[in-house]
């Protein structure tokens, strides 16, 4: 088959790298209709080398990533399309997520420090002793975040203050910094042999090192940080040409959109009004409400972030989001720590088995609280366990735990807003769990569409 007949089955191709905490896919779509053609996906690894700490190794990520997308060019080869049909690839990614590397070798200076890692709690207490009444959101006006581990400025700060290699990276004027879709389009543009320092709003605006009005690295905070402007990488819009793809499979593709995974799945939701929001259940669960070009500040314990700018002359769109640290990842825990499940897809299974009543209450803290409490040093607890106890009502529990911290989120948007969500758009793995969904809509007392 030739390309032109190719390209009239199907019209032009469209991939979309979505790099995640738990895995890393390629996926390709027919661009005139959204149909997804083919996909490949890769687990990544995780390591927990002291209480509170979360790592992965980023090279492993490239990888998973280089292997995706080998794998669905042979898949488009199998299926008789040609993989030159692809015209455009974009990048969704784990946010906060921080990587250091040397911009001569292109290797990682440690690894990937992942958004749940806690390390820089005592970084934060030793922050808020100097300022008045120890207030968390001192800088929100600025970057519209709290002071918080979470992100990647604190991450940042404790590789420069603990990590030799990452001083001696930047003595000697080879250090580069970046979340983790800079970190991969530096390397599909050419890492040490000219790829591009990149970022988007989206991801910026997670670091607690940009300006939430300017969309510009902000001299107050980077000196409040004691952050060198020399390592960062260059802010652009979200939706245009960063460069071009030089692994020789696809090489010449313009990498052309760039969004952190919960503004990606905002967009996706074609949540572009006003008004409207959507929750994604995967490792945590991430509620995002569109506020339009207006910056919201939340006085109950909300974000606020940049939800996409599509193109560099676009006005930007803002969002609230309210972010839980521990979501799909409390699941993961109970089969991979506990035994209580021998399959994630179980749950809903042994839940059904117990009656409606559950006097278990589940707190799944394990990185601390995020929105609307933003506790560092909140931990896990379960609660009301009797002789009557048995592994499902705590499977339950840890359901419901997950169900009961949207709704707080939920409230938390009705106090900034005053506005009630009519639905809510869900989507992300656990939105299978049936099961879920309808605890998910009785609790909050609206219909989830998913």
């Amino acid at each position: 088959m030739n390309k032109n007949e190719s390209m009239s089955r199907y019209g032009p191709l469209v991939g979309a790298i979505d790099e995640g905490t738990s895995s890393a896919r390629f996926l390709v779509f027919a661009a005139d209709t959204a149909e997804v053609l083919t996909y490949h996906q890769v687990s990544i690894s995780q390591t927990c080398p002291k209480e509170g700490w979360v790592e992965q190794d980023a090279l492993e990520i490239l990888r998973a990533v280089r292997e995706c997308l080998k794998q669905t060019v042979f898949n488009l080869k199998q299926l008789t399309i040609d993989p030159a049909d692809i015209v455009a690839i974009g990048i969704t990614n784990q946010r906060e997520t921080t990587v250091v590397w040397d911009s001569v070798t292109g290797e990682p200076l440690y690894n990937a420090i992942v958004w749940m890692d806690m390390r820089a709690a005592s970084i934060v207490d030793d922050i808020l002793k100097d300022i008045h009444n120890k207030n968390k959101n001192y800088l929100k006006p600025l970057c519209g975040l709290p002071i918080s581990p979470y992100f990647s400025a604190l991450k940042l700060k404790w590789l420069l203050e603990n990590v030799p290699q990452v001083q001696e990276a930047l003595t000697a004027k080879r250090l580069m910094f970046g979340t983790i879709d800079s970190w991969l389009i530096w390397n599909l543009t050419g890492g040490a042999n000219g790829g591009v320092h990149s970022t988007d709003v989206t991801n910026a605006s997670r670091t607690m090192l940009m300006n939430i009005a300017t969309l510009k690295w902000d001299p107050t905070l980077l000196s409040f940080f004691k952050i060198p402007p020399e390592i960062l990488p260059q802010i652009r819009s979200s939706s245009e040409i960063y460069g071009y793809i030089q692994d020789e499979l696809l090489q010449g593709v313009p990498i052309s959109g760039c969004l952190g995974d919960q503004q990606s799945a905002l967009v996706g939701q074609m949540c572009l009004q006003q008004g409207q929001a959507k929750s994604t259940y995967g490792t945590g669960c991430f509620l995002l409400y569109n506020t339009g070009t207006a910056i919201v500040d939340s006085s109950h314990g909300l974000l606020t972030t940049v939800a996409y700018q599509l193109g560099a002359h676009a006005s930007p769109v803002y969002a609230l989001e309210g972010s839980v640290a521990i979501a799909g990842a409390v699941v993961q825990w109970l089969k991979d720590n506990l035994g209580i499940l021998t399959n994630i897809k179980n749950c809903e299974t042994i839940v059904e088995q117990i009656s409606a009543d559950n006097r278990i209450v589940f707190v799944p803290a394990f990185a601390g609280l995020y929105a609307p409490y933003w506790r560092k040093d909140a931990r896990s607890v379960i609660c009301g366990i009797s002789e009557d106890t048995t592994n499902a009502h705590i499977v339950k529990a840890a359901l419901q735990a997950v169900c009961f911290q949207t709704r707080d989120i939920l409230e938390a948007m009705k106090e900034d807003t005053g506005l009630v969500l009519s639905k809510l758009l869900v989507d992300g793995a656990m939105i299978n769990n049936d099961l879920l969904m309808q605890m998910q809509a009785d609790i909050c007392g609206i219909p989830v569409d998913h």
